[in-house]
């Protein structure tokens, strides 16, 4: 493989995982076209990438596998008014998510990913910064750290994410309610204490940057194509084709990043990936951004604000209920809600917003070759850290794809898992 080097590359999905993906396999000297059917560039474009929290977060090593976690949920469900909700409609389809979900929620499980997103995750502002080196991100990213806050509630379920996250090595600061009305004196004591991460970053434009990003990509020689997808397949060792509506397109390798979309490709590849999608939600609250310094999540709650460049952006909520179903009002009342109980100064709200993050069930990402066609790539299943790991996926995905050797365990992320 030294003398190896990739002849072609179509991407699927414009996203940060897929323009990521691009921008460094672009470095490498490899042709790249990238297939959407919105323009990364139209401010009509409102992927998961634009509407995110804006967090980068290399700290968030847990996920929603864990056992303390499962004996809440069907009271969270039965709640008109809570941080998770599930669309009633949607259950029969969810069946098989929820199978793999309960193997997966057990204290093994949950070290097991909380590992392996450390892995990945202890990369990512580092990837990130490799990237700021060669955009211009002065007024897009903003370095105060993250907050987190809590009641006494759940203080053993705070407990255990603390014990984790300090077991592998991660620098977290514990903060009284006095220490944390210090840091942003507007909030609401209704919270008992908090912890922050000094050296967590956030966005204050997400689309902004990925925008930069696509831009670069195609000074650099990227091309992007504007159509829909409707199939792909490998035809032969050294040859895919991605297919719209009306045109074929021939590749070396393919890369599926298609986010939550991307289930309806892997399906008909042949491997039936239990993929799903956390349906979240954000608000804005015009020229309110400066009533906070940094992030601020309430953990009780399952909502977050984070000031950005439009303004105070209120995020939050784990829906279950697909692709199809219409946005739900009481998901953005929860929120709206939720901000004005920490900080009452706020008023009127804008751009209602819902979005979609691909969902395993066991919270680790898919990346790497399709177990039918090696020439197919998979990068996707980032779950709500899509935003965090784009640079650090774009760079594992470009070299798979060019034959690289790395010292990463890449196993835990093959789809073989579901094989």
């Amino acid at each position: 493989m030294r003398n190896y080097k990739c002849k072609s590359v179509g991407i699927v999905g414009s996203g940060i995982q897929g323009v990521c993906t691009g921008f460094q396999l672009i470095k490498k000297g490899i042709p790249v076209t990238i297939f959407d059917r919105h323009d990364p560039l139209s401010s009509k474009f409102k992927p998961a990438s634009y509407g995110n929290a804006g967090h980068f977060s290399p700290y968030a090593v847990l996920q929603f596998n864990r056992p303390d976690i499962l004996y809440d949920v069907p009271k969270m469900l039965l709640s008109s008014h809570g941080p998770l909700a599930l669309k009633w409609n949607y259950i029969p389809k969810m069946f098989n998510w929820f199978l793999h979900y309960f193997k997966n929620c057990n204290q093994e499980s949950m070290m097991y990913t909380a590992k392996y997103m450390h892995q990945i995750l202890s990369l990512s502002n580092d990837a990130y910064e490799e990237i700021f080196q060669e955009i211009d991100a002065t007024d897009l990213v903003e370095k105060k750290g993250i907050i987190y806050i809590w009641t006494n509630k759940n203080l053993k379920s705070r407990k255990l994410e603390i014990k984790v996250r300090s077991e592998l090595g991660i620098e977290q600061k514990l903060l009284t309610q006095k220490e944390v009305l210090e840091l942003e004196p507007n909030l609401q004591p209704v919270f008992d204490s908090g912890v922050i991460y000094e050296s967590a970053m956030h966005a204050k434009d997400p689309h902004g940057i990925l925008k930069k990003i696509f831009k670069l990509f195609l000074e650099r020689g990227g091309k992007f194509i504007q159509s829909n997808i409707e199939s792909l397949e490998q035809i032969n060792n050294n040859e895919t084709v991605i297919r719209s509506e009306s045109t074929e397109y021939k590749f070396e390798k393919t890369v599926i990043a298609s986010g939550a979309f991307s289930k309806k490709l892997t399906d008909q590849l042949g491997e039936n990936i239990p993929l799903d999608t956390e349906r979240g939600y954000h608000v804005h609250f015009r020229n309110k951004d400066n009533l906070i310094k940094r992030p601020v999540i309430f953990l009780d709650r399952g909502f977050g604000m984070t000031p950005m460049n439009q303004g105070l952006r209120a995020v939050g909520t784990v829906e279950l209920g697909g692709l199809k179903n219409p946005p739900s009002k009481k998901r953005v009342e929860y929120i709206v809600n939720c901000a004005k109980e920490l900080l009452p100064q706020l008023d009127q709200h804008e751009d209602e917003w819902l979005g979609f993050r691909p969902t395993l069930p066991d919270f680790l990402p898919i990346m790497g070759p399709s177990l039918k066609n090696k020439n197919i790539i998979y990068a996707f299943g980032h779950h709500h850290l899509g935003w965090t790991l784009g640079p650090v996926t774009g760079k594992i995905i470009s070299g798979i794809v060019a034959g690289e050797k790395t010292n990463l365990d890449l196993a835990p992320y093959s789809s073989k898992r579901f094989g």
